[in-house]
């Protein structure tokens, strides 16, 4: 591969803005856009390769001595990175919560890198600190829609913050139960705080044995990230049977006050407004009122879900929202904005200053610097991209993106529920659902003894599992599974297909078409060639 000259001109025009439009760098972004456009066109997967295969390309762990024409490496990108990269676009990929992106997301990317912003401070964001924060009011008023004299008031106040923009919900949700737990352990009574003191002090000063959160067992694996980093440790993240799939208000308060009468204290419930596995939404009004009577943070995760709230039509889907002291948005999933666009809002717009950091330095008292109230320091300026898709889709606009998501999701249930060899689990509520292969020999069976129905799930999950394996390196579309628990099988865990229709771009055609695809690849399957004589044969 060629090599570049090693010299003090040479890297100082790696960091210079070329002339003319038709430069050599002008030229290499024009050739790398026609591929990624070529790239988006393709199947799921482009290349039928290995990971094992793959790794071969990115196995030396040493940095190169000489550095190589901008030209050379790009090429080597196109063909190591590119080549074998998913391609989220495509309308058939269905199995995860990433999906196809506006193409006005390119060039103003290209903006927001070129412009490298650090949103930790005012000296090295200015302009995108304020745009920041009108991003973040954007959110809480779709959630909270509190008068306009309050945002007024707090928009743009140095000692107030309505929420901490994150690199996603993970860190969202740490942030928000971060807040929660310094607010509640905070400086009382010549009590430092938990902040200072750390945590032994803290329970012992508040006499307590020990500090948990709780959710249904449908809450994201963040939630036992946030108890280890928080400290409060993962024997203390309650999660709850969920046989439903969603946090039963009754189950939240006999588990909250059983865990209390312990010498215990709750700090926070957790709601989920749209689950990752299945998308169903928790009552939250009533778990709000649950955690008002258990005396504790009510946080609800609406990383996935709360785009709904755009909708007119679907909004009352997660009716309670409003009354959670703090609330998780990815912006990189349902608001079709790139990898990196988390946010974590505050009811209370002074609440965040419980975890409020000062350093002479960098953040200094009395300043709008953002990074003294965000878990991150440094972090780019993806609030941009928000900005931009509320400007360029507007409310509207993503209201349209909802519903059709939505009701292409009530959609595909009909097709999966009329069709005589497959099985829904789970009915959308959201833009979710999840079903299996079920050969039609299996409708209309006597009643069977637990057993044999745990023998017939077993069966079905050896099943699901080859067939979306194979599904995936076949390359042309993708659906992934989960093993989720049913209340029709007596709350027995199986294994289901997901599917998460997010994409604007997928056709009912393209849905027919997975079906289609699924059942051919069951047909030489033992287990479906043995289900299909099920009445005739004794299950083993």
């Amino acid at each position: 591969m060629a090599k570049a000259e090693v010299s003090l001109e040479h890297l100082f025009r790696v960091f210079t803005k070329p002339e003319h439009d038709d430069s050599t760098l002008a030229k290499i972004e024009r050739h790398l856009s026609d591929n990624v456009s070529d790239f988006l066109s393709q199947h799921v997967v482009t290349k039928k390769t290995s990971l094992e295969e793959i790794e071969q390309d990115f196995s030396s762990a040493r940095v190169p001595d000489s550095p190589e024409f901008v030209s050379s490496h790009a090429e080597a990108l196109l063909d190591k990175l590119v080549a074998h990269s998913v391609n989220t676009y495509a309308p058939t990929f269905i199995g995860h919560m990433t999906s196809a992106l506006p193409y006005f997301h390119l060039p103003l990317s290209k903006l927001m890198v070129g412009l490298n912003q650090n949103l930790v401070k005012i000296e090295t964001s200015k302009a995108f600190t304020p745009l920041e924060r009108q991003t973040l009011g954007m959110m809480h008023n779709l959630i909270y829609q509190r008068e306009d004299d309050f945002y007024a008031d707090y928009l743009h106040s140095a000692e107030h913050s309505l929420g901490a923009f994150c690199s996603g919900g993970t860190v969202a949700n740490i942030t928000a139960l971060w807040v929660a737990r310094n607010l509640l352990l905070g400086p009382q009574d010549g009590f430092k705080g938990v902040a200072k003191t750390g945590l032994v002090a803290a329970y012992k000063h508040f006499n307590i044995e020990n500090l948990g959160i709780m959710s249904s067992r449908r809450g994201h694996y963040s939630l036992g990230k946030t108890v280890d980093v928080l400290g409060i440790g993962r024997d203390n993240m309650l999660s709850i049977e969920s046989p439903k799939q969603i946090l039963s208000p009754e189950k939240a308060l006999a588990a909250g006050k059983a865990y209390q009468e312990r010498g215990n204290k709750l700090l926070a419930i957790v709601g989920i407004a749209g689950t990752t596995e299945t998308g169903h939404v928790d009552p939250l009004d009533e778990l709000a009122e649950v955690a008002k009577e258990l005396g504790c943070w009510f946080h609800v995760d609406a990383a996935w879900g709360g785009a709904t709230l755009f909708s007119d039509t679907y909004r009352s889907k997660l009716k309670g929202i409003e009354d959670a002291d703090s609330a998780t948005i990815d912006a990189h999933k349902q608001m079709y904005v790139p990898m990196g666009a988390g946010m974590a809002l505050f009811k209370d717009p002074a609440a965040s200053n419980s975890v409020r950091h000062h350093a002479q330095y960098i953040l200094r008292q009395g300043s709008k610097d953002l990074g003294a109230t965000t878990l991150e320091g440094s972090r780019n300026g993806m609030a941009m991209m928000v900005y931009s898709s509320f400007h360029i889709l507007g409310r509207r606009g993503y209201e349209l993106l909802i519903d059709n998501a939505i009701e292409k999701a009530q959609l595909f249930a009909d097709m999966i529920s009329q069709h005589p060899c497959f099985e829904l689990t789970t009915s959308p509520v959201l833009s979710l659902l999840t079903y299996r292969l079920r050969p039609e020999a299996l409708h209309d069976l006597p009643d069977l003894s637990q057993s044999e129905i745990q023998t017939l799930n077993h069966q079905l999950d050896e099943l699901t599992v080859s067939i979306q394996k194979r599904q995936r390196e076949a390359g042309r579309s993708f659906v992934s599974r989960t093993r989720i628990e049913l209340e029709q099988y007596n709350n027995e865990s199986v294994t289901v297909f997901r599917v998460v229709l997010a994409n604007p771009l997928t056709t009912v055609e393209d849905l027919s078409s997975i079906l289609e695809e699924q059942l051919a690849l069951a047909q030489d399957h033992p287990v479906w060639l043995a289900l299909t004589q099920f009445k005739q044969v004794k299950i083993a």
